[in-house]
């Protein structure tokens, strides 16, 4: 089942995914049902479980960024969705796209990088 039409990768989050998934064994199949469950239940659904959250105050209006703060993680037993691991993308809705930006975890970084974010995004958005 294909949900959106496209799914890519910055390669920082490429990075900093192999760097978490040697942690977290589980994390590969994590993003899997985090693609199939929240992301579909938020943009193609409109169900908000309020775990996913737009980034303010960025300097252009495509592509919509979001920071997932709700990823559960099954190789943090007993956590849930409270596992501490945050997801950045960006959702192109007239494209049907996701491209995910950034993956870290509360214990090593506290917010997520806009200036990695406006670096990629502020030329498409203008």
């Amino acid at each position: 089942m294909k949900i959106f039409h496209e799914i890519g990768r910055l390669k920082e989050f490429e990075k900093g995914f192999k760097k978490l998934s040697k942690k977290f064994r589980s994390l590969p199949e994590d993003l899997e049902n985090f693609i199939k469950i929240e992301l579909n239940l938020y943009h193609k659904l409109k169900k908000d479980n309020n775990g996913i959250f737009q980034i303010a105050g960025l300097p252009f209006e495509v592509p919509k960024v979001y920071k997932a703060k709700k990823f559960a993680c099954r190789a943090l037993k007993g956590r849930g969705v409270h596992s501490g691991i945050r997801i950045i993308y960006a959702y192109f809705e007239q494209e049907d796209r996701i491209e995910f930006i950034e993956v870290y975890s509360k214990a090593n970084q506290d917010n997520e990088d806009k200036a990695l974010i406006v670096k990629h995004y502020k030329k498409e958005g203008l």
